[in-house]
This record gives C-alpha cells, sequence and structure tokens, in this order.
C-alpha cells in the first residue's frame, strides 16, 4: 500500500524503519524530558507529560517530517525563571498563550521573519543558554545542600561559593560513574544511548552502595505518577493575560526559533524542506495542549531530530511513536523513575549544554573581530548576567544599528564625465578636474542603496554643485537598488532648490524599486515622465540641446564630444 503527501510511497519498510528510529528516540527523551524539567523548576513528570504530548503532536501536525519536539535545554532558563516569578500554574498559562502566539505567527505566515535574526544574536544567547544550563548542574553534581536557587547567575554562583564545603562525595561518585558511562557507551556500544546506560548504571549502583547518601527525584519531588494527568484549562483572567503576556512572547519567540533552526537541520540531513508556517502552526496547537495536562513549553530539538535522521526515520510516524514510547514507559516504569539520582541527571544536562553551545562557531566569529563578534559577545554576556530577553532585545537592536552603519557607508556619490580616449566614451569620476568640468551639466553617478542612513550623504555631495548653477543636474541610477521614503524626501528637495535656480534635473537608467517610489509620491510628477531616460547617452544628447550656447562660445573645457562645435558659435 502506497500513500500520498507526508506519506509518499510510505511502505512496510518504511514502518519499520520508523519504528526503530521512534523506539531509540523515545529511549533517549525520557532522561532528557526529566532533566529538562527539574532544571527548569517544575516535576519531572511535567517534562515527560510534554515529551509524549507534545512530541506527538509537534509530528503529527508540525511542517517538518523528520521533526522531534518536547522539553528542551534552551527553554530552561526562561522557565526556571517564571517559575520563580510567576510559580507554576502561571507558567501552564505562558505555555498557552505562547502557543496561540506562535499559531497566529504561522497563520500570518511571519516563519520566515524568524530567519532574518543574525547570527550572532542566536549563537550569543545559545551559548549563554549553555552555561546558565552546565552551571546551574554544578550542585547536583557535588551534591551540595542548602543551595538556594535564583534568577540570576552571580547570585548562584555565590551560592555554590558558599555551600562548596557540603560536597557529598556519594554524590560526586554517582555523577562520575553517570558521566563517564555516557561518555564511554557511544564508543563500545554505538547503538545504545549513552545517556539512558549512564542513568541507568549510576542509579543502581547508588541504591545497592549509596542508599540514603543522595538526593534521588522521589526523596526530591515525590513518586513520579504512572498516569497521564487529568485534563485541566487554567484559570485565565485579564490580570493574569497582562503579566504573562510578555513571558508567553520570549516563549514563542524562542520556541520558534528553535524549531525552525531543527527544521532547517533536518532539511540539511535529508535534502527536504520544511514548511516553516506549518511547522510554527503544529508548535503552537503543541503548546496550547500540553499545558492542558501539566506539560511544559516544547519546541523542535535539534539533537533528537538528528538522531531520528541518523537512525532512518521515513515519515512523521516515527515522532508519533517516539511519544507513544515515553508513554508506555511511564506506565510501565514509573515507579522506578523515582529512585534516579539528581547526580545523575547532572552530567547528562552538562553534556547537553556543552553540544549546544555552538563553541566552534562562537571561536569562528570571535577570530573575524568584526562588529559581528561585538554582538556575539554582547548577546552572550547579558544571557549570562541578566535574561534572554534583554540579549535578545539588545543582540537585535546593535545588529540593526551596525547594519544601518555599514550600509551607509556603500552610498557613493561621484560627479562623472565621459572619458573621450575610453572606445564608449564612459563616464568615469577621474575626468573631472579644475580644468576639465562643464559649467552647464553637472552629471553625478549614485551607486547604493538610498534610504535614511545614507540621503545626508546625496545631499552633501550635490548641495555645492546645485549653488554653483550649472543648466542641467543628471543622476545616473542605475546603481541605486533600494530607496525609502527619507531618501525620496532628500532628493525631492534637491529637485525642487535645483528647479527654484531656474535648472533641469534628469535621471538615468533608474531601477524599479526606486522608481516605483518615484511614482508613489510627487516626486515622478516633479521632475518630468519626459526627464527620465533609460541609458545615460539619451540624457546627455537630451541635456545638450537644453543649453545656453551664448555661455559654451569660448568654452575650453571640451568635456562632451559636440563642444568644440558649440564653442565656436
Amino acid at each position: 500500500m502506497k500513500w500520498t503527501g507526508r506519506y509518499k510511497e510510505y511502505h512496510a519498510a518504511a514502518f519499520r524503519k520508523d519504528l526503530i528510529s521512534g523506539l531509540i528516540v523515545g529511549i533517549i527523551a525520557i532522561p532528557l524530558g526529566m532533566a529538562f524539567a527539574i532544571a527548569s523548576g517544575v516535576k519531572p513528570e511535567s517534562g515527560i507529560y510534554t515529551t509524549i504530548i507534545a512530541g506527538i503532536l509537534i509530528s503529527l501536525l508540525g511542517g517538518s517530517r523528520f521533526q522531534i519536539g518536547g522539553p528542551t535545554g534552551a527553554f530552561i532558563p526562561i522557565l526556571f525563571a517564571i517559575v520563580l516569578q510567576y510559580g507554576y500554574e502561571n507558567l501552564l498559562i505562558a505555555g498557552f498563550l505562547a502557543g496561540i502566539i506562535l499559531v497566529l505567527m504561522g497563520v500570518f505566515k511571519l516563519g520566515a521573519l524568524i530567519k532574518f535574526i543574525p547570527r550572532p544574536v542566536t549563537i550569543g544567547f545559545t551559548a549563554g543558554i549553555a552555561v546558565i544550563i552546565f552551571s546551574g548542574q554544578i550542585a547536583n553534581f557535588l551534591g551540595l545542600s542548602e543551595i538556594k536557587k535564583h534568577e540570576n547567575f552571580i547570585p548562584n554562583m555565590k551560592e555554590l561559593v558558599t555551600h562548596v564545603e557540603s560536597i557529598n562525595i556519594y554524590s560526586v561518585v554517582t555523577a562520575s560513574i553517570c558521566l563517564a558511562a555516557v561518555l564511554l557507551t557511544p564508543k563500545f556500544l554505538p547503538k545504545i544511548p549513552g545517556s539512558l546506560v549512564g542513568l541507568v548504571a549510576s542509579s543502581v549502583i547508588a541504591a545497592l552502595f549509596f542508599k540514603g547518601h543522595v538526593a534521588t527525584i522521589g526523596s526530591s519531588f515525590g513518586a513520579i505518577p504512572s498516569t497521564l494527568p487529568h485534563f485541566h484549562f487554567p484559570d485565565i483572567t485579564w490580570d493574569r493575560l497582562y503579566t504573562l503576556i510578555h513571558p508567553a512572547l520570549i516563549i514563542a519567540m524562542l520556541g520558534g526559533i528553535e524549531s525552525l533552526l531543527s527544521a532547517v537541520v533536518a532539511d540539511g540531513m535529508t535534502g527536504t524542506r520544511h514548511n516553516s508556517n506549518r511547522e510554527l502552526i503544529g508548535q503552537g496547537i503543541a503548546n496550547i495542549v500540553t499545558p492542558l495536562f501539566g506539560g511544559i513549553p516544547a519546541t523542535g530539538a535539534i539533537a533528537r531530530t538528528a538522531t531520528n535522521i541518523k537512525h532512518g526515520a521515513a515519515s512523521p510516524l516515527s515522532g508519533i511513536i517516539h511519544g507513544i514510547v515515553v508513554f508506555l514507559v511511564l506506565i510501565l516504569f514509573a515507579p522506578y523513575a523515582s529512585n534516579i539520582p539528581l547526580a545523575s541527571m547532572a552530567p547528562i544536562l552538562m553534556l547537553v549544554a556543552w553540544n549546544m553551545s555552538e563553541r566552534k562557531e562562537f571561536a569562528h566569529i570571535l577570530k573575524t573581530k568584526t562588529s559581528d563578534a561585538f554582538v556575539l559577545l554582547i548577546s552572550f554576556l547579558l544571557t549570562v548576567l541578566t535574561n534572554l530577553t534583554t540579549a535578545v532585545e539588545v543582540g537585535l537592536t546593535l545588529s540593526v544599528l551596525l547594519f544601518v552603519k555599514r550600509m551607509s557607508e556603500l552610498l557613493t556619490v561621484a560627479k562623472v564625465l565621459p572619458d573621450s580616449t575610453d572606445k564608449h566614451e564612459k563616464v568615469k569620476a577621474y575626468m573631472v578636474n579644475e580644468g576639465h568640468d562643464c559649467p552647464q551639466i553637472s552629471m553625478f553617478t549614485l551607486a547604493g542603496p538610498l534610504f535614511f542612513g545614507t540621503a545626508t550623504i546625496l545631499e552633501n555631495s550635490i548641495m555645492d554643485a546645485i549653488y554653483l548653477r550649472p543648466k542641467i543636474l543628471l543622476l545616473r541610477m542605475s546603481k541605486v537598488p533600494y530607496m525609502d521614503t527619507t531618501g525620496e524626501s532628500k532628493l525631492a528637495r534637491l529637485v525642487k532648490d535645483f528647479e527654484k535656480l531656474g535648472g533641469i534635473v534628469l535621471i538615468s537608467g533608474i531601477q524599479l524599486q526606486p522608481l516605483e517610489v518615484f511614482k508613489k509620491t510627487r516626486l515622478y510628477s516633479l521632475v518630468g515622465e519626459d526627464h527620465f531616460f533609460e541609458h545615460t547617452g539619451e540624457a546627455i544628447d537630451y541635456a545638450l540641446t537644453q543649453l545656453d550656447l551664448h555661455k559654451c562660445a569660448g568654452c575650453k573645457h571640451f568635456v562632451f564630444r559636440e563642444c568644440k562645435s558649440m564653442s565656436q558659435h
């Protein structure tokens, strides 16, 4: 039997591949789901519920055939801050609102806009999040006691220094066993998930030899229930909406970025193309439904998606199977999960942080020593020292300002004249000098975008020529790809000032976008339709017919080939 659409040419062999990849990714997702939930300040079962519900819905409704959705490390600092500031119930509402925002973003086809967030900003805040996750697990790795959790990085570091004397050697040994297993398993047992081996091995050893000496999920959060929670619609009020809309926007923005980045990675690995707007809608629906069952915000998980593809996934069914696998494990083995030490979770999250840190890309951008490196550092430091919201806002603002500055340096305005030695008599800037210039025709080549950042350059460059009162001002605009209303306004003022002095403005070679701006404003009619020319030669021919021949008499500049005959009249 063959299917169409996302299941095009689907058959029994493809189902077997989906079954294997779904099983493997499901097993990997279980410890990660619990670990991400704990690090986010909520109970471990919330991570499991998210993995099941969001995982199935994202695969079922999203725009990527291979996307694996669920809780991710990128959300940890944001969710933890929301839980500390507003509480768990309000986190669910923020996640619900974020889901609605994501759906609206997809419906209004805003998926492409997220791709315009500069790479240095995303690398900067991703590396910052990695530092927060890694540092946040030091206390569990060392088994420190009486640690108070803070929203900001520096107070949390002070807590570690203050309580460093309370190191629990049993926790360190447990964490080290898990870390060793996670690192060595890929070398000796490449087909078995290292995180699962590390979790099981360290948990068994801790239960046999260190029972009662290390904190476990059960001792810290209570037993994990072996059923899904009941449906519960949160109590949403106008006050809560007003308070939580900002956190919801941050969740939606980061969720959108992460999911589309993951989908792009999947495209690169498989040669397929995802539908970014459908992906946002799928992510949104998943985040609307998941909080109704006690789950936390979810997005596309890059590492799990890559694992899914590497193990032969053929369709979205592998993601659905991954959710079902997690659900079956919850039903059958939830009581055993309560015995997992927190110290066993720490190295798994530390490796997640290490892998998501983008350290090579970070170093590569830093080595460029450009404005991008500056934006990267600022985004990174602000993520670590303040919060993600500030980091992204400042990073984006800096990127825009630096972009405008770079673009403003691209516009050049040069006075030009024909080169008589050139076969085609092309106009060149070096032909203009004190003894070789036309008193009646001022000709300028504009090259680069003409917008608010460059409009003043245009004004300053041409103003002097206007006050010399030439008869003709010829603007060559074939190299102006873009013009905004600020550029149009400056140009309109030049035209008006020049025409008040009795001059004529000619424009040659104008591109489509600037021409559209001309036509949508009064500038097109102000210049005059018959003063627009496709080629500079045509404009020069017209300009020569408009000259005052009395002023040409006796002129020795001989700028144009017609000048000799005109100067003799």
